[in-house]
């Protein structure tokens, strides 16, 4: 009788046993689960973090392969200066005036300084919700990532003939206050907000207009102040090819741009709920595909070649021109989006050329004009359920929403240009009267490698053989570099 006891007493432990912290455990899952959800999205924020920091690296290829072999070695010096100025300059400033609070024009509630000492603990999450769970150090080093983006767009129109010393004080100005206003009004609750301008707000999921139409309106500032490439234009003023050195380069840097561009638009959902971030990734890497058969076609058609400069812009001009639209529109809006901006930025340099704009990145194209049109395609493409998950703005033309978002659309566009144009011309003048602009003409036929940074990326091309055998220590006297590579044209 004991044993028969004892027998029915231990299985009974047993369940007990393990239905104990089953209770428990049921009793704190809620808390749990959102703990969990919590970690999950800051995780992704993170990761989308490290992606959108290696677009510097694509940015940095990208202009090394389109400059001359004289100019190569001086894009690393600028991509790592300027990335460290614009690193200082958001975490004092720039962060607080564009995340502090959603006044109409810009964020002051929290400071000027963020960066000593504010207390900004809960600002993410005053301004999304529960759409993001994370601390405010991964969202302002998330958002700090945008606005390099942004600041790296700048220099592409500037390249093999800016003063180094130039950089300095516009990465600051632009980091502490243009990019920071631009970046309030339409992603920190500013301006673009449904509160403050017409109809229910600007859609710009990712920085078409923030971002990259912001980036390429200064370079547009940039160029006209500092002018052409000496031999760009010919006596006649026809524009004449500058090829850059390096196209396999070129090329590592537009598909590093493409990777980077998934934590771009797809980390802008602030998490992992629903599985949001994942549909942003596809549409985004299908309007990059768009981009490269728009681009792909047009050379085709017009230049009767495949251009592999036109074909790789073709894939950036794509990217920009999908994210605004990327967290509003379907699966097939986007390789159609991408495709016009594809055709947009092979027209777009073609047409800066014959104006006498000397763009040697194509970056006021492939950021500025397709920029623009991506955030007017929203007006076109948004759908009537993408309108309401986001919960901003209206359905687009297609879904029967009428003009009204595009005319919105329009309007956000127009202002961004029209401020940021004036912010960097003015900045720009000052530092062209103060500390100049553009480097001596001898400097600029030297290359900027040694000129500016008193070395060559690429000392065996222009180095005399002679300094070469046996070589160790640099050289004590600077040797003057040919005037011109075989790849070059002659200057006028």
């Amino acid at each position: 009788m004991r044993s028969t006891r004892l027998t029915r007493a231990v299985p009974l432990a047993l369940l007990t046993s393990l239905a104990l912290p089953s209770l428990a455990l049921a009793q704190d899952e809620e808390p749990a689960a959102s703990q969990v959800l919590g970690q999950l999205d800051l995780t992704w924020v993170i990761v989308a973090t490290c992606l959108v920091f290696f677009m510097q690296a694509g940015f940095l290829l990208l202009e090394i392969g389109f400059s001359r072999g004289k100019n190569a070695g001086m894009g690393v010096a600028k991509i790592l200066v300027n990335f460290s100025i614009a690193s200082i300059a958001w975490w004092a400033v720039g962060f607080a005036f564009a995340f502090g609070g959603a006044e109409k024009f810009l964020g002051t509630d929290s400071g000027f300084f963020a960066g000593f000492g504010h207390d900004m603990s809960g600002l993410a999450g005053d301004l999304y919700g529960e759409t993001f769970t994370g601390g405010t150090a991964a969202f302002m080093v998330f958002q700090f990532m945008f606005a390099a983006v942004s600041l790296a767009i700048v220099w592409g129109t500037t390249l093999e003939r800016m003063k180094f010393t130039a950089y300095i004080p516009f990465a600051i100005v632009f980091s502490a206050i243009i990019y920071p206003l631009i970046a309030h009004w339409g992603f920190g609750g500013g301006f673009f907000s449904a509160t403050n301008f017409v109809g229910n707000g600007i859609q710009d999921f990712a920085g078409s207009s923030v971002v990259h139409l912001t980036g390429a309106t200064a370079a547009l500032a940039a160029v006209l102040f500092l002018g052409p490439r000496k031999g760009k234009y010919g006596p006649d003023g026809k524009p004449r090819a500058i090829p850059g050195h390096n196209m396999p380069l070129f090329g590592l840097g537009v598909v590093i741009l493409w990777l980077g561009w998934f934590g771009f638009n797809g980390g802008s959902t602030l998490g992992t709920g629903d599985g949001r971030f994942a549909e942003v990734v596809m549409v985004t890497n299908l309007g990059a595909a768009g981009g490269v058969i728009g681009a792909m076609l047009l050379t085709q058609i017009f230049l009767k070649t495949l251009d592999v400069g036109f074909i790789g812009n073709g894939a950036i001009a794509g990217l920009v021109a999908i994210t605004a639209p990327s967290g509003y529109v379907e699966f097939w809006a986007a390789p159609i989006i991408g495709l016009i901006g594809g055709f947009i930025v092979v027209g777009g340099v073609l047409a800066f050329d014959r104006m006498r704009v000397d763009d040697p990145v194509g970056a006021l194209s492939a950021h500025g004009l397709a920029g623009i049109w991506g955030t007017l395609a929203c007006g076109f493409f948004t759908s009537d359920r993408l309108a309401e998950t986001v919960g901003v703005g209206d359905p687009g033309l297609f879904y029967g929403g009428g003009l009204t978002q595009l005319g919105v659309q329009a309007l956000a566009v127009v202002a961004t240009f029209v401020v940021v144009f004036t912010l960097s011309a003015v900045t720009f003048a000052i530092i062209k009267a103060t500390i100049g602009l553009r480097v001596a003409d001898e400097d600029e036929v030297a290359g900027l490698d040694i000129s500016e940074h008193g070395m060559y990326g690429y000392p065996e091309q222009f180095i005399p053989q002679s300094e070469l055998e046996g070589y160790g220590a640099a050289p004590t006297v600077r040797s003057p570099a040919p005037a011109y590579s075989t790849q070059e044209v002659p200057a006028t």
